[in-house]
């Protein structure tokens, strides 16, 4: 009977170094990627690939001839996230940057709303946030266990500045649990959020899972300015009204717990400039006039945790009879 062999390991870091040499390296590559809107050229090993993922594995297919293919144009995404993704392919190991570091010397698209890249963006460009960029690919090419390590590492880092764009890529991947704690930071810090370029370009259905909570640490007041805000960017970036762009979310808006005089206020501004349907204000009004609030309707006179006090909040509550 023969006697089973004994699997012995050498070292692992040397084995790393030696496959992280061969990163975006041309040397005995046979592909070569055209990555982003830059176009860059990132040269990587088709058999690896293709043992590692199944994504690279349906895409690169066989080879054709001793030649080297044509190039393997990957437009969307960014080069730095997609060498990234190389690094954990190639190592089992990648180093994750809260913001984007360059790569390139080394051997999400837009998704919420949709828009091209061909308009100017309304606020100065911040630093890409790479992390995200490579959760993102992590998800499109079906790398789960890279993509728990992304998840991990932005719950780390999460703050003012990510939470927005992190909630926009959690919204769009369907990352529940991220999704969860995106909300639950913004709740804490609602004022500061609310005040970043990534709630600007939050989609739609991200800032309606804003909305719809009832722990903002925020006035009524500061919210609709937000909104106002959030849909002027849009409707400057997609070429249409104000009103159209803020439709889906406005119902969201709890126009009751606005004091008279701030309704009447927000009523003459929206005859300037629409943005809430007038009926959605004629409800508001309904509330004042009847002194209670609508059981039918009770989500939209509730109180924030941040609801500042108006005298009027004390008959809000109590349904019609």
């Amino acid at each position: 009977m023969e006697t089973p062999g004994l699997v012995v390991h050498g070292e692992a870091a040397p084995f790393s170094t030696a496959l992280r040499s061969l990163l975006n390296n041309p040397q005995y590559s046979d592909v070569c990627f055209v990555v982003g809107q830059e176009r860059q050229e990132v040269f990587a090993h088709r058999c690896l690939l293709a043992c590692r993922c199944n994504f690279f594995q349906r895409l690169l297919g066989p080879k054709l001839g001793p030649e080297m293919p044509s190039p393997v144009v990957l437009s969307t995404v960014p080069a730095e996230a997609f060498l990234a993704v190389l690094e954990f392919l190639y190592t089992n190991s990648v180093r994750l940057h809260r913001h984007s570091v360059s790569l390139l010397g080394k051997g999400m698209d837009e998704r919420g709303r949709g828009r091209g890249r061909r308009h100017s963006p309304p606020h100065p460009q911040p630093p890409t946030l790479q992390v995200l960029e490579v959760l993102t690919a992590a998800v499109e090419y079906g790398l789960e266990e890279l993509r728990e390590l992304c998840l991990q590492f932005v719950v780390k880092v999460l703050d003012v500045e990510l939470v927005c764009e992190a909630l926009q890529v959690a919204v769009t991947f369907g990352l529940g649990p991220l999704q969860e704690r995106c909300i639950a930071f913004v709740e804490a810090h609602s004022q500061e959020a609310l005040r970043t370029r990534g709630f600007l370009e939050l989609s739609a259905p991200a800032l309606l899972s804003l909305l719809r909570s009832d722990k903002l640490r925020v006035d009524e007041a500061e919210l609709v300015l937000a909104a106002r805000s959030w849909a002027r960017v849009g409707a400057a970036v997609l070429e249409r009204p104000v009103a159209e762009v803020a439709a889906p979310v406005v119902r969201e808006l709890r126009l009751a717990l606005l004091a008279p005089a701030e309704l009447s206020a927000l009523e003459e501004q929206n005859q300037r400039e629409p943005l809430i349907p007038v009926e959605q204000i004629v409800e508001a009004w309904k509330c004042h006039a009847l002194q209670r609030g609508d059981a039918a309707r009770g989500a939209l006179c509730r109180r924030r945790r941040g609801t500042l006090p108006r005298e009027h909040h004390c008959f809000l509550d109590l349904p019609f009879k």
